[in-house]
């Protein structure tokens, strides 16, 4: 493999979403770009449920939809609080859903980030797979001026360089502009691709022609631990996974794939999963620590996008969409600062910390900043409560010959031997303001 020995206005490392629309970005306005990834391919080590939230991706690729590898497009939510026997759940669905321009599709994401990557070569970007950064060089001021590679050469200069690399962030804590992880802040996650016939898929879910379903699920099935299960629609697969946060595994000595395979033998997931042929598994781990986890995300030469940046809402799933948009605005940022001339300093980049707080990301990042402590304080609520959640729909839909205040009665006092009223009472407040 050759050298690459000239100077960019940028370098982009990591080609998932964030630093996809990042160099994409800045290579449509005419910037000199490099992206490098360590992967055989873009996508090769990217993981994810995987759900596009296409607004995200038409402000950077308007017409993504001509030609994007999708799998179908989503018209039903299911949540699901669950027990070890059955679940108790709300969805939606709505025909509004097949609109012309689709609001949220599935994708495999190897074929959707190889997509990407060649929009962005299209753009003018160059793109180097099977090469990993080794470190950030820095000028006697402290300014990171370009990286080292573990290709033979010197080093690649640039005006800045965007960090895409992901919740591990190595280069960012060896080159010290951030702390290690701390496991209460990462969830592990396992995932399956289930392979059925596309007319059983259909007939299973209730859906047809490109439509699709996702599956949201708690409670029981996490034993305890903060996380969460999934379940979504492709063509002719179905992804299917589960994760929690590190620290809990540590503490319980549960396994990923021992979760897993609890959640597929649920008398409520088995049968829509039932003959299906494992083609895949993976592992990958997610940023979950919320707003107050978020490290530094721009400094004298760099800035950070994406899962490195911890851009990830918990309370609705919400990644990808997260990292385009932070990737699109640390382009458009740096685009503004070169066309004006500024240096890309740490006082001018401080204009992406400016717009990513005028935007959805950081806005909808605060308003959920205090649900990570409260779940991880709290854990009897994906546990106890899925669980006398269930007691109760039970007890009311059974008909026994009891009368329904009795019913009732009996509904009240288990809640109150198991939490008490005063235990009630504080539940729903710390609920309360956790959702401030």
């Amino acid at each position: 493999m050759g050298t690459i020995e000239e100077r960019f206005d940028a370098i982009v490392v990591g080609a998932g979403p964030s630093g996809n629309a990042a160099a994409y970005t800045m290579a449509k306005n005419g910037l000199k770009v490099l992206q490098i990834e360590r992967g055989e391919y873009p996508g090769s080590k990217n993981v994810q449920g995987a759900i596009l939230y296409a607004d995200a991706l038409e402000r950077i690729i308007p017409d993504f939809r001509e030609d994007a590898p999708l799998e179908r497009h989503v018209v039903e939510q299911r949540i699901w609080m669950m027990d070890d026997t059955s679940h108790t759940g709300m969805h939606y669905r709505s025909d509004d859903f097949n609109e012309e321009k689709p609001n949220r599709y599935t994708i495999i994401r190897a074929q959707f980030d190889r997509w990407f990557s060649s929009k962005v070569r299209e753009a003018g970007a160059i793109v180097l797979c099977e090469t990993t950064v080794t470190e950030l060089l820095k000028d006697r001021n402290g300014k990171v001026i370009g990286v080292l590679t573990d290709r033979h050469g010197g080093p690649v200069l640039a005006d800045v360089v965007v960090l895409a690399e992901g919740v591990n962030g190595l280069i960012g804590q060896r080159a010290g502009l951030r702390e290690e992880l701390h496991p209460r802040t990462v969830a592990l996650a396992v995932k399956e691709m289930h392979f059925l016939p596309q007319e059983v898929i259909e007939q299973r879910f209730n859906i047809s022609g490109d439509s699709g379903v996702v599956i949201e699920a708690m409670g029981t099935i996490t034993k305890g631990m903060t996380g969460t299960g999934f379940l979504y629609t492709n063509r002719e697969s179905i992804s299917i996974g589960i994760g929690c946060v590190i620290e809990d595994f540590t503490r319980t000595g549960q396994t990923p794939y021992g979760l897993l395979d609890k959640f597929k033998s649920h008398p409520s997931v088995a049968p829509l999963i039932a003959g299906a042929e494992v083609k895949e598994y993976a592992a990958h781990l997610i940023p979950e620590g919320g707003y107050k986890a978020m490290p530094s995300i721009y400094g004298n030469g760099w800035v950070v996008t994406g899962d490195a940046a911890h851009l990830v809402n918990a309370v609705h799933r919400e990644g990808s969409n997260l990292a385009m948009t932070s990737g699109r605005i640390a382009g458009e940022t740096i685009t503004y600062l070169k066309r004006r001339r500024e240096p890309c300093d740490f006082d001018h980049l401080g204009e992406y910390r400016k717009r990513l707080e005028e935007s959805f990301v950081l806005k909808d990042m605060r308003k959920y900043q205090k649900i990570p402590d409260f779940l991880h304080g709290q854990r009897h609520f994906l546990d106890l409560y899925p669980r006398l959640i269930s007691k109760a729909a039970q007890t009311w839909l059974r008909v026994d010959g009891k009368a329904k205040r009795e019913k009732e009665g009996e509904i009240m006092k288990t809640l109150r031997k198991q939490r008490g009223l005063a235990g009630l009472v504080a539940d729903g407040v710390r609920f309360a303001r956790a959702w401030r």
